[in-house]
């Protein structure tokens, strides 16, 4: 049942493989929407506020915008297209009637187009392609277009999804057409427009029922305090009503309503109703987290789960224990680290936070190592600072056996780095699934990949093709576990003592490897100050002076030459990082220590493994059938 207002509304999600150019068609309906002054300059990615948005050109965070169009109001719901920030899409999806399903006309359909069109479809939301980028010189419009075809044949659970509207865009230019032979003549987005308003159907539900809502998106405010969003799947609601936030099957917590807002372009403008249909925001519940539906008290029925993939990855999290700790953060306790987590879990639905043995540290696991440096990095620009282990797969037992994620790998690149990149694959025990090249040197590579070989692996890409690539990930099933992994790591520069990193010192420890850090950095013992050349650790002094004497040389005055440190980014520590080491972050720095900062004890600790190991060899072998439990265990 619908009534006459909801007949003027349309949800839409715009979904699309990353950089598929989502946004930046969010932008040009922004735009041609009349929603900005003539003279107002809004710039590009509009809709990427985030200042990490910006810096790393992806979306991260779902949002909502609203433009009116002929009297229809269309809520537009934009998504990330990154493989590691889908949890935003599943959470997302739920509030719209239809998607905009954006393919690049150049790439066509990608592992994230595949995995954003499967969840529209099972939940029976009518698409609506757009391909892109149709002013690129090697545009191929037709061709993607058959390779959509195939993708709906091969995901449609229902015969009326193969009978889908399809328009050409160009959203950097601002326009959009229904055949390919007006591109010269139309330069609007107006089509896409009246697609949206012919295509998409109303939404449903009965606005005389009992008000229920689930809340699929939050936000915060200083005065309003947590902000509900979600779209109104029955009823209506007013400022001052009387509702029920239910978390889980059994707790029930009363709230009044203390705000109704309404989406308006870029805004949140306050509303005396807000009725079924509409995608809405609502104040007044305290305790409120995504997925908790809101109801009237005469009718407390929950609406379904939003149905989340497991993450793959995990992380610990620990107070900072060095000898620098508390020099340059603001957030330095258990308390506090234990705080902000628990915190983002009320927004990333696609975290997982778990206490662990230690009370100082938290077990933190998302969907890839992307997500959890993302979070890392968020943190430390909050003032937090505290130190993390190394990323590792979350692995499972099925039957008795150990399981580990394999995700689908996809670059694209230049012929020319084929080489280096296949030989880094095979030591990370990749399996080639498809490889495919075109006439200008563009090379196509598909790969089956143990999620722990891919830890690391962007960092290692982007340097061998010098920034000429890209690459994406799709998770695909657990498998039995495969061999170990080899690893390229070489030993680590470790400093001696505490003190300040001179230059004579410096010097000749650059003999030995290459330096992390410059003349004039605070070091503390057991700090990775560098790589070694060589396989084992060893310990240097940057600290050390050149002694001073009453012979004068020649060559004495001689400036010290050093060779530039190398500067790693958060990810590339991330994979740098061994199992014995720690990577501590705080807002100015990254170091990286080992997790025993004292030699002597490394050594004994060391020698104490080697002790218990040598034990375990000598004893009995377990009885045939006991192997596997033994390692499932492990």
């Amino acid at each position: 049942m619908r009534s006459p207002e909801q007949q003027n509304i349309r949800n839409v999600a715009v979904v699309a493989h990353v950089d598929h150019g989502k946004t930046t068609l969010v932008d040009a309906m922004l735009k041609q929407s009349h929603i900005f002054r003539e003279n107002q300059k809004v710039g590009e990615l509009i809709m990427d506020s985030n200042e990490l948005e910006r810096e790393r050109g992806i979306t991260i965070l779902a949002k909502n915008t609203a433009i009116l169009y002929r009297g229809t109001k269309i809520n537009i719901i934009d998504t990330p297209g990154h493989a590691d920030f889908s949890g935003e899409v599943e959470r997302v999806i739920n509030m719209a009637d239809g998607v905009l399903l954006v393919v690049d006309a150049v790439d066509g359909p990608m592992p994230q187009t595949g995995f954003v069109l499967k969840q529209a479809l099972q939940r029976g939301l009518k698409p609506v392609v757009v391909i892109n980028k149709i002013d690129r010189p090697t545009a191929r419009a037709d061709k993607v277009l058959s390779m959509v075809q195939d993708l709906f044949l091969e995901l449609a659970v229902d015969a009326d999804q193969l009978d889908f509207p399809v328009l050409y865009a160009a959203a950097k230019e601002g326009y959009a057409v229904t055949d390919l032979a007006d591109q010269p003549k139309i330069k609007s987005i107006e089509p896409l427009f009246e697609a949206i308003v012919r295509h998409i159907p109303p939404p449903q539900g009965d606005p005389e029922k009992p008000f229920q809502f689930q809340v699929a998106a939050l936000d915060y405010d200083l005065h309003m305090g947590p902000i509900a969003i979600g779209r109104i799947a029955r009823g209506k609601v007013s400022l001052g009503d009387r509702l029920v936030c239910i978390r889980g099957n059994d707790e029930k917590l009363p709230f009044t309503v203390t705000r109704v807002l309404l989406f308006e372009g870029l805004q949140r403008s306050e509303a005396e109703v807000a009725s079924a249909g509409d995608i809405a925001a609502v104040t007044g519940a305290e305790q409120v987290s995504i997925g908790n539906t809101i109801a009237h008290p005469d009718a407390l029925d929950i609406l379904p789960a939003i149905a989340i993939q497991e993450p793959t990855v995990k992380i610990t999290f620990g107070v900072n224990s060095s000898p620098f700790a508390g020099r340059e953060g603001k957030f330095c306790t258990t308390p506090q680290l234990r705080t902000r987590l628990l915190r983002e879990l009320r927004t990333n639905v696609s975290l997982r936070v778990e206490d662990t043995g230690n009370p100082d540290e938290f077990l933190v696991a998302g969907r890839g190592e992307l997500h959890l440096s993302i979070l890392i990095e968020m943190m430390r620009r909050e003032s937090y600072e505290f130190q993390v282990s190394k990323p590792e797969a979350i692995t499972k037992v099925i039957e008795g056996k150990l399981h580990e994620p394999y995700e689908l790998l996809v670059l694209n690149t230049k012929e020319e780095y084929l080489g280096a990149i296949s030989k880094e694959l095979s030591v990370r025990r990749a399996q080639m699934l498809d490889m495919r090249n075109d006439s200008s040197g563009n090379l196509y590579l598909e790969y089956k990949v143990p999620t722990r070989g891919l830890i690391g692996f962007r960092s290692f890409f982007l340097r061998a093709t010098r920034g000429n690539g890209v690459m994406n990930t799709l998770f695909l099933a657990y498998e039995p576990h495969s061999a170990e992994i080899g690893t390229t790591r070489s030993g680590a520069l470790l400093a001696s003592e505490m003190g300040t990193a001179v230059s004579y010192g410096l010097s000749n420890a650059q003999v030995r490897g290459a330096l992390f850090i410059d003349p004039g950095t605070a070091v503390y013992e057991g700090m990775v100050v560098g790589v070694h050349a060589r396989d084992n650790d060893i310990a240097v002094n940057v600290c050390k002076e050149k002694k001073k004497t009453n012979i004068r040389s020649s060559t004495s005055d001689i400036a010290i030459k050093l060779t530039p440190p190398v500067k790693l980014s958060l990810e590339e520590f991330l994979d740098f990082i061994a199992k014995d080491e720690l990577l501590e972050v705080t807002p100015l720095s990254f170091r990286v220590r080992k997790k025993i900062l004292e030699e002597g004890e490394r050594h004994r600790y060391e020698h104490s493994g080697a002790r218990a190991q040598q034990r375990q060899m000598s004893s009995s072998p377990p009885r045939r059938g006991e192997e596997d439990m033994e390692l499932a265990k492990r």
